[in-house]
């Protein structure tokens, strides 16, 4: 399995690069439709221009993983679309528009290394990029029925989103109520990548059936290695603090999982979910270790796996030819692998 990881990791990277190549003159057209100030602050959102409009070069908008997704669906699907790059660009637009309004509800001042759009331009500034993104995003797709099922997503995207928020406030939460969060906010954006990739290629409403819910899964393996990652990863890798997650005190699985052992060890993290001042790194390296011994980091794990195993399951079920949806498994082989 391990040789496996490394032949497939960088494959995967040449599958996203080429996405982000190829959706990047689509997102840039629309982008181009926008008003001159609301032009501004998409721009400097994805990184192609800086706060004074000059425009960077060589700048990367983010990982072009819901892109790939849309294309390796298609693919899958054995069809093709004379607008699947505007079909992927809806995806993506889709995503930035969560990124966009996701910094200004969760007050997170840089992202990508740069200063977010509302901590550079205002709080408006971030709400209206966010909502002019997605006017632009349902703009990319002529056909109804894809649109309908993108609205669908955005939908449940939000009411993700909103039960998420509604968390903050709550002691009293389960790894059943994270679940079913993760699948509405991470997941349902997936799913509709996958879907719209297969039936902008002409599949059999059961074949795209089975794509979103492969979708779905797939997003709540992607969020419980995400939460890994925040209070195990690397900061080499992720470029954040060790314990970042901790640090903000967010409810995500390991430390749910952790929260619900009767072993005693598990008293430092009760203390600093309780607490209202920042911790120390003490503290929260106290924490990581006792999150360790109590065992949530291979408890996540394997829920993250059951996810993966239920996404390649409804693959199977879709009954496509294996070398078709070979790119489809490669992605979704990495997704539980960033949290090792």
């Amino acid at each position: 399995m391990g040789q496996e990881r490394l032949t497939v990791a960088p494959l995967v990277g040449e599958m996203l690069t080429r996405a982000q190549r190829r959706v990047l003159p689509a997102l840039r057209a629309q982008v181009d439709r926008l008003p001159l100030q609301q032009r501004h602050w998409v721009a400097f959102h994805f990184g192609w221009s800086d706060a004074a409009g000059k425009p960077v070069i060589g700048a990367r908008a983010g990982k072009g993983l819901r892109p790939a997704l849309v294309y390796a669906a298609a693919e899958a699907a054995g069809g093709t679309h004379d607008r699947l790059d505007e079909v992927a660009a809806a995806v993506e637009l889709v995503h930035n528009f969560c990124i966009l309004h996701d910094d200004v509800i969760d007050q997170d001042r840089e992202r990508r290394g740069r200063l977010t759009v509302w901590a550079e331009f205002g709080t408006s500034a971030g709400v209206l990029s966010g909502d002019a993104v997605l006017a632009l995003a349902l703009g990319c797709l002529d056909e109804v029925p894809l649109a309908r099922r993108l609205c669908t997503a955005v939908q449940d995207l939000i009411r993700g989103e909103a039960l998420d928020v509604e968390y903050e406030t709550r002691r009293d939460l389960t790894t059943d109520d994270y679940m079913l969060m993760a699948r509405l906010k991470t997941g349902s954006l997936m799913g509709a990548a996958c879907a719209l990739g297969a039936a902008a290629a002409g599949a059999c409403p059961e074949v795209v059936a089975r794509m979103d819910r492969f979708g779905r899964s797939l997003g709540l393996a992607f969020q419980i290695a995400d939460d890994l990652l925040g209070i195990f990863g690397d900061p080499a890798t992720t470029g954040k603090p060790v314990g970042a997650d901790l640090r903000r005190r967010k409810w995500t699985h390991p430390v749910l999982v952790a929260l619900a052992s009767p072993d005693p060890a598990v008293g430092p993290l009760k203390a600093l979910y309780r607490s209202t001042t920042p911790p120390t790194d003490e503290q929260v390296a106290e924490c990581v270790c006792a999150m360790e011994r109590i065992g949530a980091r291979d408890i996540s794990r394997e829920a993250a796996l059951a996810a993966l195993a239920d996404a390649e399951g409804h693959l199977d079920g879709a009954g496509l030819d294996p070398g078709q949806t070979a790119p489809l498994r490669a992605i979704a082989a990495t997704v539980v692998d960033r949290s090792c």
